[in-house]
């Protein structure tokens, strides 16, 4: 019995220690052209119809292995990234404003390049039709 309680603080430390060991993506600083390993960088600009850049805009990231959905809002000169992808995944990037959307565009993992620039361009909505 005098074991168990020994053991049970000293398996706990060491889970809080491992769970320290875990860094989360680093974001590469302008410039930097290293990414960490099998990691992708996707980045580009909303713009409207007209090439204007589009601030506050919604983009979605779509992992389609797992369909798990990110978002980012659009910083104001229309610029938007996500970092730390894995280069094992295809991804679906698209963005909304309002009445306006772009269709999704597909980064593949046949795609070698670890930054990818992909620019969204806003069009107005098609509404289906009723009957």
């Amino acid at each position: 019995m005098p074991f168990r309680r020994a053991a049970f603080p000293l398996l706990f430390a060491s889970l809080i220690t491992f769970g320290q060991d875990i860094a989360p993506p680093t974001i590469p600083d302008s410039g930097q052209n290293k990414l960490p390993p099998n990691t992708r960088v996707i980045e580009g600009m909303v713009v409207d119809t007209k090439g204007a850049p589009v601030p506050n805009a919604v983009v979605l990231l779509r992992d389609t292995k797992t369909l798990q959905i990110r978002s980012y809002l659009a910083r104001p000169d229309g610029n938007y990234h996500f970092f730390g992808l894995s280069t094992d995944v295809n991804y679906q990037v698209r963005a909304h404003n309002g009445e306006m959307t772009s269709p999704w565009k597909l980064v593949s993992v046949y795609n070698s390049r670890l930054h990818v620039k992909i620019d969204l361009k806003l069009k107005k909505k098609i509404e289906p039709e009723k009957s």
